[in-house]
């Protein structure tokens, strides 16, 4: 049983590394953007999108759908390198363990 408590210890301590670096990634951010630079979209290791800076030059009342296509593009973009940045953060934790949930 003395195999069991040891692993149950380095659980716990993978777990409170894990929720130290939680708390690291959400002060990171990535920054991405569309258009060449028109739509900028900054989001954290939370995955929440800090903000979203639209050049003047790109809004066009006659053609609105651009602008959201732009949008669309550097959010998702944002996201996708939040989700890399965490999954490697998390990988140098875990030693490269996929652990549902977590990644």
């Amino acid at each position: 049983m003395k195999g069991m408590g040891n692993m149950m210890k380095q659980a716990q301590k993978l777990q409170s590394k894990m929720l130290r670096m939680q708390e690291e990634l959400a002060s990171k951010t990535v920054e991405t953007s569309a258009g060449g630079g028109m739509v900028a979209v900054v989001a954290n290791g939370a995955q929440q999108i800090v903000s979203i800076k639209i050049e003047k030059e790109v809004v066009d009342p006659d053609d609105v759908e651009m602008l959201e296509d732009l949008v669309v593009a550097a959010v998702n973009d944002a996201l996708k390198q939040s989700q890399e940045m965490v999954s490697s953060e998390m990988g140098k934790i875990t030693g490269g363990m996929k652990i549902p949930g977590l990644m």
